[in-house]
């Protein structure tokens, strides 16, 4: 309850710098380049819904979940202005029986960063109730290989692999920077992290 009280705070009072009002770069560029085609897809830690309606916008079924209630309702406004569909939920991404569909597409623009360090097992559950098998996944964290206060928690790449090692294969790995609103400043050190649900247990 203190942890969604915080969100909340930071939501109601404007303190969100990851929420640059514009779609992910990097979001836009790996479905280019993998090819990734239109249909079902969740979106975890989706704030205010910018992301969300820029798959819907390009043919995704998205359904988007957040912790943040005033987070959730800035992202029904957008969508209603935008004029696109998106099944919004306010969910905790730490309570696995919270979900009970399986999509072929998730994305992650730094949730994973985030409640790792609470209990990446549970979060870990909640990825592999998400999934169907096949299922592929974009996952954007902060970079360990530079440290920054403020700015996105960081991951190793160590850490990346061994973590979500567990439960998918890692198609690739590469660095990249996060966008910010105003385009000017620090531009944070990413890691961008395509993985697949495996088609069988092994």
């Amino acid at each position: 309850m203190a942890e969604q009280i915080r969100w909340e705070e930071r939501y109601q009072t404007g303190d969100t710098p990851w929420d640059t009002g514009q779609p992910s770069t990097e979001l836009k560029r790996t479905l280019e380049q993998a090819a990734i085609q239109p249909g079902r897809a969740i979106e975890l830690g989706c704030g205010t819904g910018t992301n969300a309606i820029w798959l819907a916008q390009h043919g995704f079924e998205v359904t988007a979940v957040d912790f943040s209630a005033s987070a959730l309702e800035e992202a029904r406004r957008k969508a209603n202005l935008a004029g696109v569909q998106i099944r919004f939920l306010e969910v905790d991404v730490l309570n696995p029986r919270s979900f009970a569909e399986q999509f072929p597409f998730f994305f992650d623009r730094g949730c994973y960063h985030v409640v790792r360090r609470v209990d990446v097992h549970k979060f870990l559950e909640t990825l592999e109730r998400i999934t169907e098998p096949g299922a592929l996944g974009l996952i954007l964290t902060g970079n360990a290989k530079e440290t920054h206060d403020p700015g996105p928690p960081v991951v190793s790449e160590e850490e990346l692999l061994s973590e979500l090692g567990r439960l998918f294969e890692i198609i690739r790995i590469r660095e990249f920077r996060f966008d910010q609103a105003d385009q000017v400043g620090i531009r944070f050190l990413g890691w961008s992290c395509l993985v697949r649900r495996p088609l069988h247990k092994t």
